[in-house]
């Protein structure tokens, strides 16, 4: 008698197996399934590698992810969310840019870096890429030391 067990299919799943992509080159048959956190990974990685990005995500994501970078942890999806479909996927990306470089130039060539990640490592369409300027770094103002300020008043 052969064993007929079944898997039982979660919405997570479904989800998944949704957004797959079959093999059209006509050699092996299967499916490829990319979860939506490789995605955020991937645009992640593109936007930290445009110049005049300092860091990703709002001032508690920071926090928490220079926590994780001390312990070697390091998330590099933070400030990223992604909505994938069957062919086309959404990014919404919140970075930190570095002072002075001209903002609107910073946000094209992290939509620009971002898409081509996308639709050359994931393979999918780009239907936008949102880039929100959440804070300025200017550098010197975090390395320097509190006492060693010069006092405003006497």
């Amino acid at each position: 008698m052969a064993d007929t067990t079944t898997t039982p299919t979660t919405a997570a799943t479904t989800a998944n197996a949704t957004r797959s992509h079959a093999n059209t080159n006509g050699s092996t048959t299967g499916k490829t399934v990319i979860d939506d956190t490789v995605v955020s990974k991937v645009a992640g990685i593109a936007a930290r590698e445009v110049n005049g990005v300092h860091g990703l995500g709002g001032g508690a994501a920071r926090a928490i992810g220079a926590i994780r970078d001390a312990i070697g942890q390091r998330d590099l999806s933070q400030g990223v969310k992604v909505e994938v479909g069957e062919k086309q996927v959404a990014a919404d990306i919140t970075i930190v840019a570095e002072y002075p470089v001209p903002l609107q130039q910073v946000a094209e060539g992290v939509r620009s870096s971002v898409a081509r990640a996308l639709e050359q490592i994931v393979g999918m369409e780009v239907a936008e890429v949102n880039v929100t300027v959440q804070d300025v770094f200017i550098p010197g103002d975090d390395d320097e030391d509190d006492d060693k300020k010069e006092a405003r008043v006497a």
